[in-house]
């Protein structure tokens, strides 16, 4: 919530009902080395993620990309998950996976993007039914790709690239 009211000398008190055991998503950055191409992948889902989710994400990332993929993953406990590990484990080929530290959101690229998501497209956004979320959650990424500029800004700050 960017902005509310209330009357002179009142508090205002603001309910969420929102949260992410409703709807969660993955998010994930391609890019080269350089940081030159960037293209943003996001995945929804109802519910919280869990080791299905992520292999169904990997393997549609495999789908979609042919050459080799380093992966910086955070500490979702559903990454070290016993099915997760053995997807990895049989997409090696083509997937490196390097963890990031157990709490380390700032080395995390996509964790900006989802504060420029939320400052965004859902400021001031009443959360009383998640269906219509995914469709604008999109449009803001969109928005970072016509963009590059802002995309690679997200990058910059984690200090990685």
């Amino acid at each position: 919530m960017r902005a509310t009211w209330a009357p002179k000398g009142r508090t205002p008190v603001v309910v969420e009902p929102f949260n992410w055991t409703s709807l969660s998503a993955i998010g994930l950055v391609l890019t080269t080395p350089t940081a030159r191409r960037l293209r943003w992948l996001l995945a929804f889902h109802r519910g919280s993620i869990r080791g299905p989710q992520i292999v169904r994400f990997l393997n549609a990332l495999r789908r979609h990309r042919r050459k080799k993929v380093v992966l910086l993953w955070d500490g979702l406990p559903a990454h070290r998950s016993r099915r997760v590990t053995h997807a990895v484990t049989a997409h090696r080929a083509w997937l490196q996976v390097e963890r990031l530290p157990a709490y380390a959101p700032d080395l995390n690229p996509v964790e900006p993007l989802w504060d420029y998501v939320d400052d965004t497209a859902l400021a001031n956004t009443p959360v009383d039914d998640v269906t219509h979320i995914p469709r604008r959650v999109r449009s803001a990424v969109r928005r970072v790709h016509r963009c590059p500029r802002v995309g690679r800004g997200f990058l910059r700050y984690t200090g990685l690239f």
